[in-house]
């Protein structure tokens, strides 16, 4: 009985052994900032993680670094899907979601990670959207109606007309095309940027609203609309795959034949 017992212990210390000379550590470059430290500047800071105890998202990689080695990193996180856009910065040089980015398994290669460009800081890897926010607000992105439906019950529309709607209802607001965009980057106080506009469209097309001419009036001036200048940063980056730049160009097309 205790040469198996003895022989379970030296079996269970191979493996660990084993374990330990296989690790694949991978080094993390994370932009670190902090508010209440305003006269210490910010900086780049180095983890390393095993990739064969790290979950495939760079997401699972922030999470490992947050409850193993610095609790003080900060940034968003919410559904962990895709869905919620609360985790939205810059990885490796693009604008995505870390819940969907996968970590490259290359752990020679290092992955730095930033906050969204060009955006205040409120820490670490979290923008302040504020600004963003109200922007969104500015294009009033719900329904709006003079008339009640028939039946007094619902608006319906037909199945072509909800189609139209595809491609564009899927916007999670994460704010990474517009942070990708230079005219956005140098204007942001008044042009509304691609995610923005891409709702305003959303809602010009819409079957059920009659706020149509109103919409257009709120677009008809030199800066909310007219800084785009398709350079298409934004369609490359949306983590969603949805295409702003064509919307915008559509709102152009209505406004000019209007």
């Amino acid at each position: 009985m205790f040469r198996s017992i003895n022989r379970l212990n030296l079996l269970g210390l191979r493996r660990s052994l084993a374990t330990s000379a296989e690790q694949r550590l991978k080094s993390f470059h994370i932009y670190r900032w902090n508010p209440d430290t305003p006269e210490i500047e910010p900086k780049m800071q180095t983890y390393e993680i095993d990739l064969n105890a790290c979950g495939p998202m760079v997401l699972d990689a922030l999470l490992k670094i947050k409850n193993e080695q610095d609790a003080t990193l900060t940034f968003r996180r919410s559904c962990r899907e895709g869905i919620c856009g609360s985790c939205a910065m810059n990885i490796g040089g693009t604008n995505t979601l870390a819940c969907l980015c996968k970590i490259d398994q290359d752990n020679a290669k290092d992955l730095k990670i930033y906050p969204l460009p060009h955006m205040f800081v409120v820490r670490d890897l979290v923008p302040d959207l504020t600004h963003f926010y109200k922007q969104y607000k500015s294009i009033q992105p719900y329904l709006q109606r003079e008339t009640n439906p028939p039946d007094g019950r619902e608006n319906l529309q037909t199945i072509e007309d909800r189609a139209k709607l595809d491609g564009l209802y899927e916007c999670i607001l994460c704010a990474c095309c517009s942070t990708s965009c230079p005219s956005y980057w140098w204007n942001q106080q008044e042009y509304l940027g691609p995610a923005v506009l891409m709702q305003a469209y959303r809602w010009l097309i819409d079957s059920r609203d009659e706020a149509t001419n109103l919409r257009k009036q709120m677009l008809q001036n030199s800066m909310s609309l007219y800084r785009c200048h398709t350079i298409m940063n934004c369609a490359r980056t949306c983590p969603k795959g949805l295409n702003p730049g064509k919307a915008i160009a559509e709102i152009k097309k209505q406004l000019a034949f209007d």
